[in-house]
């Protein structure tokens, strides 16, 4: 009689084992299942946006090289024209007939290529224009914050004069301009430069199909 009981006991509760563990490994396959879904949208994401950034990295590549070059160290773009301020000065009506009609057709080529890019609402823009400024004479040592000054002070003054022309990149809704100085030792400065450096920044806002 003990012995019926024992066998009676034993499959209920095998049953009931069996069935814990079949529950187990099915919340643990779900959970599992949801993770790699998680992560394959994760990586079809990352190469939607890789994609985008060749694309737009070929589209830049195709700025006019009369007036853009990409400096391959920094991954930025310098504007090619001479420009010649005199020193600790930003009015740039002062830098010469040719180089002012040089500006205007650098921003006129810029502004059509971020036309071109701003029209996928997807993908905003940082457009950054940098001012640089010359080195002589131990300037940088004698007065620092100088440099820094008369830098933004150009730069500002080639987005004002990019205006005048009708070259407004704020129209484009999804395109933020700053103006920077970078004074005497910007990461993208050369000895006995005052040339723009510009630089495009994309940021993107996957969304899901």
């Amino acid at each position: 009689m003990a012995e019926q009981n024992k066998r009676d006991y034993f499959w209920p509760s095998y049953v009931d084992l069996m069935t814990s563990l079949f529950v187990v490994m099915l919340v643990l396959f779900l959970i599992s299942y949801l993770g790699f879904r998680s992560r394959n949208k994760e990586l079809a994401a990352s190469k939607i946006e890789m994609d985008r950034i060749k694309q737009i990295d070929k589209a830049l590549r195709q700025l006019d090289k009369r007036y853009f070059y990409l400096d391959p160290n920094n991954n930025r773009y310098k504007l090619l024209v001479e420009v010649v301020f005199k020193p600790h000065s930003a009015d740039i009506t002062t830098i010469g007939t040719k180089s002012l009609g040089e500006l205007e057709e650098a921003g006129r080529v810029l502004y059509e290529k971020m036309k071109q890019l701003s029209a996928d609402r997807d993908i905003n823009y940082l457009l950054i224009v940098e001012g640089n400024t010359e080195r002589y004479n131990n300037n940088w040592i004698n007065n620092p914050d100088l440099g820094y000054i008369t830098s933004y002070r150009r730069s500002l003054a080639l987005r004002k004069f990019w205006e005048v022309k009708g070259y407004d990149f704020s129209v484009f809704p999804n395109c933020e301009l700053l103006v920077v100085g970078s004074g005497y030792f910007g990461r993208s400065h050369q000895k006995n430069s005052r040339t723009f450096t510009i630089q495009i920044t994309p940021k993107f806002r996957i969304t899901e199909k």
